[in-house]
């Protein structure tokens, strides 16, 4: 897996070189550190720490180590990645200062969201709060909250890319909001902690993505694609193919989070993510169209004449004020990510 990621790798820190001299040696504390983010930040890390000589630590929260033994050993065993055993939610805070927190934890699962939204709820909110709480305690400088472009509530149909300005709200009604109102909940955390105390809140509003460490098998359209051309089977889309999303590759999302932590302002909120709006009927078309053998696509559902359900940003603050930008194509996105897949079957195909 090294070898897979280290064109990927390199370009984050090609991207970053000039920032990370912030953490040398310091000891930076994630959340969420066995996720799909989290793995991504332990990789760039790991790669940053060994290539710059920053001499840093990392210590990763997780309720499962074993976890990432399976997916990454060569994370497991890095020297300067360790572990800490807890629950986001009520960990043991462990001793001595951290420069830096990066609460990436986030139960990001439509059915959690759906069967137990109270759960959902409850551990974004609390987790959140401990989080904080020990970024206090450590005594430290910067916090990184990875929330999410939800906190808008449902983009309206004849808005083609939502800014940060936007003040629309999830409905506060529906228990299937619990994610995104956690999420809400979680930045006014962050920004009451920053106000009113010595943290710097950096808000990363984070959209759709794809690449490795990525399920195949999960809520994410793009990943079940995926999984349906490696497994030689059709893309079946149940819907009518006219949901619009846009991907951003996970070198370019940690390429923008770390910028984010490093130089975004203070109690600002940045939308993270891609502005290459696709429906999911031409996305499946690109998944199908960018890898071999070619498979074939099949709509199962009936256009139903209802507002098209968009989930696009617009990135202009992070472009204009920290130089942000999409650096990997969608199609160079899927063929990187089927790679990886194709020689991690067990992990993304499970």
């Amino acid at each position: 897996m090294p070898n897979v990621l280290a064109g990927d790798l390199d370009a984050v820190i090609s991207a970053t070189e000039s920032l990370w001299n912030e953490v040398r040696g310091a000891r930076i504390f994630v959340t969420g550190g066995t996720g799909w983010f989290g793995c991504w930040f332990l990789e760039s890390f790991a790669w940053a720490n060994r290539h710059l000589a920053l001499k840093a630590e990392m210590t990763v929260l997780t309720r499962d180590p074993s976890a990432l033994q399976e997916k990454a050993p060569h994370l497991a065993s890095d020297s300067a990645i360790r572990f800490h055993v807890g629950d986001v939610r009520s960990f043991q805070f462990p001793s001595g200062g951290f420069s830096h927190v990066i609460h990436a934890a986030t139960a990001a699962d439509t059915r959690l969201n759906d069967e137990r939204p109270e759960l959902m709820l409850e551990t974004i909110v609390t987790g959140t709060a401990r989080a904080i709480q020990f970024a206090k305690q450590a005594g430290a400088r910067k916090f990184l909250l990875t929330s999410s472009g939800a906190v808008y509530g449902k983009q309206p149909a004849d808005m083609t890319h939502i800014p940060e300005t936007y003040s629309g709200a999830p409905d506060p009604l529906d228990p299937k909001s619990a994610y995104a109102t956690g999420k809400r909940n979680s930045e006014l955390q962050c920004v009451i902690a920053a106000r009113y105390g010595s943290i710097e809140a950096k808000i990363a509003r984070c959209f759709a993505f794809v690449g490795p460490y990525m399920r195949f098998d999960a809520h994410f359209a793009i990943g079940n694609f995926i999984g349906d051309q490696l497994r030689g089977r059709p893309i079946v889309i149940k819907g009518d193919g006219s949901t619009i999303r846009s991907y951003l590759y996970m070198s370019d999302l940690m390429i923008w989070l770390w910028t984010i932590l490093f130089r975004g302002e203070n109690c600002k909120a940045y939308n993270v993510g891609s502005e290459e709006a696709y429906t999911t009927k031409n996305l499946a078309q690109a998944v199908a169209g960018s890898l071999e053998p070619h498979v074939a696509v099949r709509i199962e559902g009936k256009p139903s004449g209802a507002p098209v359900d968009r989930y696009v940003p617009s990135t202009a603050r992070a472009r204009a004020e920290l130089g942000l930008k999409q650096a990997v194509s969608l199609e160079d996105a899927i063929r990187k990510t089927a790679t990886w897949g194709s020689r991690n079957r067990s992990s993304a195909l499970a």
